[in-house]
């Protein structure tokens, strides 16, 4: 007997793309830019091909580069010119990343998003103000409460460069509450924050390090990013961040995380995004370039699953790479 249900019927050249059920568009994507203070020229990042640090005057530039491929939204990532114990230049009017927003919103008509965090500018490269340490033996950690302080200040002058919409990415609790007040009260209610609500402590952020000059100086990030096996903890952190005002959602990393995706798809009404990370490219590229992988068709991939998985929104490397195809 004929099977009389046939999908490979819709599968055909000109009806395929017509049913396809996912499209990865152009203005989905948001690409990374990483601006330098440090540097007068553009410096290739080696594990990450294709990408650069750029310096300040360049980043216009950069980010008009992006636009041509059809990718309108950008986030700027910023190596300072000096970092110290508090990271004082995240928030300096003068900063990398509060020149290159004034520069960029000034020429072009990108959609600015800006990282906010502690990371890349202190000189131990944790995610925020260091406890004291009671002896040489005992473990540095983060202080959340006055680390929030210092958040507000990074987003507020953030907004006052001209930023479209602040990111912040430390996982302390309540950095959206004290940024979401910070803007308030400086007359920024209408920027909106897209919060880093579920990041994981994860192995596939090592050539990000190389890239934004924020790795740790000792120690780790497992005691204020996510522990890689706990699901039903990330909802938990996503609803703090919706109840303290966040606009998206974001998920970080993205494709060894899609049931993360899904779930906070599933549990919230807010636009998600999901950050495929330095990691996931590093290795596409890697495997391309032993002939092991098809790039181009593996980024596709790669990016409509997160897309089929729930995401609205996402920040990858692959941006200019795959908006080309359209």
């Amino acid at each position: 007997m004929n099977p009389i249900d046939r999908p490979r019927r819709l599968r055909r050249d000109g009806i395929r793309e017509m049913v396809s059920e996912t499209v990865v568009r152009p203005e989905d994507l948001i690409a990374p830019v990483f601006v330098d203070a440090t540097t007068d020229e553009r410096v290739p990042i080696e594990s990450m091909p294709g990408h650069e640090r750029v310096p300040v005057e360049e980043s216009v530039a950069r980010v008009e580069e992006v636009l041509e491929t059809g990718v309108e939204s950008v986030m700027v990532f910023g190596i300072p010119a000096s970092k110290d114990e508090r990271g004082t230049r995240a928030w300096a009017d003068d900063g990398v990343v509060q020149g290159a927003t004034r520069r960029i919103k000034n020429e072009t008509d990108a959609y600015v998003i800006t990282d906010v965090c502690l990371c890349e500018y202190t000189d131990h490269g944790h995610c925020g103000i260091l406890e004291e340490r009671a002896s040489e033996d005992a473990r540095l950690t983060v202080r959340n409460d006055e680390t929030l302080d210092l958040l507000g200040k990074i987003a507020t002058s953030h907004a006052e460069a001209g930023a479209d919409m602040v990111a912040p990415s430390g996982m302390m609790d309540g950095m959206v509450g004290a940024i979401r007040e910070a803007l308030d009260a400086e007359g920024f209610a209408d920027v909106p924050i897209m919060s880093y609500a579920a990041k994981y402590e994860s192995a596939f952020y090592g050539p990000f390090r190389d890239a934004a000059d924020g790795a740790p100086a000792f120690g780790d990030r497992r005691h204020y990013q996510m522990d890689p096996a706990n699901a039903r903890e990330a909802v938990r952190e996503v609803r703090l961040d919706v109840e303290q005002g966040a606009d998206v959602l974001m998920v970080k990393p993205a494709l060894p995380y899609l049931d993360i995706v899904r779930d906070i798809r599933e549990a919230f009404d807010h636009p998600v995004a999901a950050y495929n990370v330095s990691g996931e490219y590093a290795m596409l590229h890697a495997a391309a370039e032993k002939g092991w992988l098809d790039l181009e068709e593996t980024a596709m991939e790669s990016l409509v699953s997160i897309k089929r998985a729930g995401a609205d929104l996402i920040l990858t490397y692959f941006a200019e790479d795959v908006a080309e195809r359209f």
